[in-house]
């Protein structure tokens, strides 16, 4: 069948990144831009949060050995969808939580996952945006393959680490 795409906003895109790359199925993860006004951006206007763009991961999956679904499972229990625009002290536009579908199929497990998990895991409204794929731009290669190179890094220690944990708690059957 070959590979799929996805791509998932769930704050820092270093998290994100961290989180996907252990998983089975997961052949390629990009950390990069989307949803924004402008062509390009760099890391420098993004953190302004005046571009639009959102800090996203775009990844390639064999779907025969992972799920879209069970990569959205992951997604949401990884990062919090019920705060606007903020991830832990992450705050601005760039840090919103989002899925950007490839096709009417994402579109609707995206959303039946949400409704599923607002009723059964959230007490507060998941605020993930479900949108249309937008141009992706591929962040800065400092960027690229952050948690690996910088884990003993305090943000690494104290953002990334406790997502790794939870991964691994609930997730172990997933992991390479």
């Amino acid at each position: 069948m070959g590979t799929t795409t996805a791509y998932f906003a769930g704050g820092c895109f270093w998290c994100t990144e961290a989180v996907f790359q252990r998983l089975q199925g997961v052949s390629e993860i990009v950390s990069g831009y989307m949803g924004g006004q402008i062509k390009n951006p760099a890391y420098r206007e993004i953190c302004t949060g005046r571009t639009g763009h959102a800090e996203a991961i775009r990844l390639s999956y064999d779907p025969e050995v992972i799920s879209y679904e069970d990569l959205l499972h992951v997604f949401f229990a990884t990062h919090d969808p019920t705060t606007l625009n903020r991830q832990g002290n992450d705050t601005g536009t760039q840090y919103r939580s989002a899925v950007f579908y490839v096709d009417e199929t994402q579109k609707i497990t995206a959303e039946s996952t949400i409704e599923a998990l607002q009723q059964s895991t959230f007490d507060r409204p998941i605020v993930t945006e479900v949108v249309p794929e937008v141009p992706f731009y591929s962040a800065e290669e400092e960027h690229q393959n952050y948690y690996n190179q910088h884990s003993e890094q305090m943000y690494c220690s104290y953002v990334i680490n406790p997502k790794m944990a939870k991964l691994k708690q609930s997730f172990s059957h997933l992991i390479l």
